[in-house]
């Protein structure tokens, strides 16, 4: 079933009549059968060739007859076109894997030019027949992408995921006519009224079927046994191309109880290397992939969820979904295009971690503190979000593996991720940093830090650590700030060895309120007869440009 949401659905009913799920048919290579006449073209002969699965599909033209001749359409649906058989995928319909980072989509589809479109699909409201639905549907689409689009968006909104009849699923129909009356249904019965509203609107359209990595999907798990989901191939512009409206419609709750209307743009003409990531078919042939993937490669490779890519997330390290430590240290890195923030979680915390923020991406560095098996999850959001996307999406779960644990990387609970400069904090004023790593080491328990000022702010600093060492106020005045025009610099003078964390804090100057908290260093000192006292108090009265020089 549904995306993250689903998985382990019916086997697929036997093929009625002379369906030929994956073209299987006699051993013959070829076979003469009777002319078949129907409808208006009485008379005209078609020969259908059946071959062997194995043969290559782009030498041999096939015809698959749909249970019974209901593909020929003619007389039997009045006002409607003839739809061919759909072709097995050939050469012209291949993309290449891995992913290009091109596009999203195996086609050009501007968005925009189909919000009309989209917005008049979503109001129609025909509940009697397929065939009433799909006539209302096609007023407003000219183009066989504008057919597949209407039909896409209407099944997306008015669909809904059946979670009772997933769990007592020999009361379920899949037919078109009944998911259609009742408004919902699983994968099985969204890929079959797809099929069919297609084949209506004179579209090529065939209902795939293979394993998902769906609601329950464990990382790294195997694959065995029947196929679990299904979704559909559709022919556009000379090729073929894939779609989920299963996970296109929403989303089901970890319980599997409820099932929430979330429309997801990204299983619309997916590029099949992208698809390939949770889906895969029985037939590798539909994969429209060159070379394919078995089953073995798609079990091992790492699932980026939707989320993933329509963040702008582009690759992950490592590619696998099992990662071991080494020394108590595993490291993790994500590129992306430039403005995304990140955060994470390992066993449901950020505090065994050290995330740094790059241009292109972040870096990750992971201590666990227990042995064992930890999921480490990674969030995404992109910086300039309008303020229904200001939420952190999980966009990639890993599994660490920890066989020793580094006692000495223990953080402070003061730590902010990310930790050091970066374009977040650069964005903020703080300009060209003398210390561009997240960890100074320092030996005599003194280290200093300048910026150059991009705006007229003002900037506070704090410094702590665990432990009751350090109250707030004291924590203020283990770090001195000394202004040269628009350079700051900081100096810090630690009051014993340890783990420390300096936050610093800016606001206009012209602004009357709080401070905002902008990044954090992570500072070390393992020189246990360092014990520096705190700077001098300084009172409002002491302007910025004034500089203290001795005594410190």
């Amino acid at each position: 079933g549904p995306e993250g949401d689903g998985n382990g659905n019916s086997r697929s009913q036997p093929p009625q009549g002379t369906h030929l799920n994956g073209w299987r048919g006699p051993t013959e290579p070829c076979e003469q059968t009777p002319p078949i006449t129907s409808g208006p073209d009485k008379g005209s002969q078609v020969t259908v060739e059946i071959h062997h699965e194995d043969t290559s599909p782009q030498l041999i033209k096939r015809l698959s007859l749909g249970r019974g001749s209901q593909r020929l359409r003619g007389h039997d649906n009045k006002g409607f076109q003839k739809t061919e058989a759909p072709r097995p995928p050939g050469a012209k319909d291949l993309h290449a894997y891995p992913w290009d980072k091109s596009s999203l989509k195996s086609m050009p589809v501007d968005l925009q030019q189909l919000e009309k479109l989209d917005a008049y699909a979503l109001k129609v409201n025909v509940k009697n027949s397929v065939e009433e639905l799909v006539k209302a549907l096609l007023k407003q689409a000219r183009t066989d992408l504008e057919k597949v689009r209407a039909i896409w968006m209407w099944i997306c909104h008015h669909i809904e995921y059946d979670v009772v009849g997933y769990h007592n699923k020999s009361q379920l129909s899949s037919k078109p006519r009944d998911v259609l009356q009742m408004g919902k249904s699983i994968c099985e019965g969204y890929a079959e009224l797809f099929e069919h509203m297609c084949s209506l609107a004179g579209i090529q359209c065939k209902k795939l079927s293979g394993h998902a990595k769906g609601h329950g999907y464990k990382t790294g798990q195997t694959f065995t046994g029947d196929s679990d989901h299904a979704w559909n191939a559709v022919y556009l512009e000379g090729r073929w191309h894939l779609l989920d409206s299963t996970w296109g419609s929403g989303s089901v709750d970890d319980s599997f109880t409820k099932f929430t209307h979330r429309y997801n743009e990204f299983y619309f003409l997916t590029h099949p290397a992208l698809f390939i990531n949770n889906h895969f078919p029985d037939n590798s042939n539909w994969q429209l992939l060159k070379p394919t993937l078995t089953l073995k490669e798609f079990e091992n490779n790492m699932l980026h969820n939707s989320n993933f890519y329509m963040l702008g997330l582009l690759a992950t390290h490592p590619e696998t979904p099992i990662i071991q430590t080494v020394n108590g240290k595993a490291s993790v890195s994500v590129d992306c295009r430039p403005g995304t923030l990140f955060m994470f979680k390992l066993k449901g915390t950020d505090e065994h971690g050290l995330m740094t923020l790059k241009k292109h991406g972040m870096e990750l560095d992971i201590y666990p503190q227990k042995t064992g098996r930890h999921k480490l999850e990674i969030f995404a959001k992109p910086s300039k979000a309008e303020a229904s996307d200001d939420v952190y999406k999980c966009v990639v779960e890993y599994v660490v593996e920890c066989e020793s644990v580094d006692k000495a990387m223990r953080f402070p609970k003061e730590l902010h991720q990310p930790v050091g400069p970066s374009w977040f904090s650069e964005r903020h004023g703080f300009l060209r940093p003398s210390q561009r790593q997240p960890v100074l080491h320092t030996n005599d328990g003194r280290c200093s830090l300048t910026f150059t000022l991009s705006k007229d702010i003002s900037v506070l600093t704090s410094l702590h650590t665990d432990g009751s060492s350090l109250m707030e106020d004291m924590g203020r005045r283990h770090v001195l700030q000394i202004h040269r025009r628009n350079q700051i610099e900081l100096k810090v003078h630690l009051p014993h060895a340890g783990n420390f964390v300096l936050k610093i804090y800016s606001k206009k100057k012209s602004d009357p309120g709080n401070y905002d908290y902008i990044f954090n260093y992570l500072i070390r000192c393992m020189n246990t007869e360092v014990k520096w006292p705190a700077f001098p108090q300084s009172y409002s009265k002491w302007l910025q440009d004034y500089e203290i020089l001795e005594p410190l």
